[in-house]
């Protein structure tokens, strides 16, 4: 098995430990499902929910940049 480091900031970090605690997980084991998902989905359908979120959250975006 291989071990991935990423760099996020400290407000995503927040965010995933707090998801992480209310689904009663680690942050590491929500983002490993995340990511098997993603993996695993057909990459059309990963482009339509990028582009639906990436469109619900512009705004925020915005905000946050």
């Amino acid at each position: 098995m291989t071990t991935l480091t990423i760099n996020i900031t400290d407000d995503r970090l927040e965010r995933l430990q707090e998801i992480a605690q209310r689904l009663r997980i680690a942050p590491e084991e929500l983002v490993r499902a995340s990511l098997e998902e993603l993996i695993m989905r057909p990459e059309e359908e990963f482009q339509r929910i990028l582009a639906y979120v990436l469109a619900k959250n512009s705004e925020l975006y915005q905000r946050l940049s």
